[in-house]
């Protein structure tokens, strides 16, 4: 089975990071997604994950600091 697409239909490019805010992916692979073959899908999406685990631990260390 294909991967499905990680798209949460929340499309906005973060301009520092390159990547959307909903989905974690370039502009390159949201565009490239349906022509891309299942392997490099599930590659995308392994990028996916860490982009989005980096976010999210950027994002706690920042609230944080906001609370010292």
């Amino acid at each position: 089975m294909s991967p499905t697409s990680p798209c949460i239909n929340l499309c906005r490019i973060d301009a520092g990071t390159g990547y959307c805010e909903g989905c974690f992916r370039s502009l390159d692979e949201i565009a490239g997604w349906s022509r891309r073959a299942d392997a490099e899908k599930r590659r995308i999406l392994e990028a996916v994950d860490r982009r989005r685990a980096q976010a999210l631990a950027g994002a706690s260390a920042a609230r944080a600091e906001q609370a010292r």
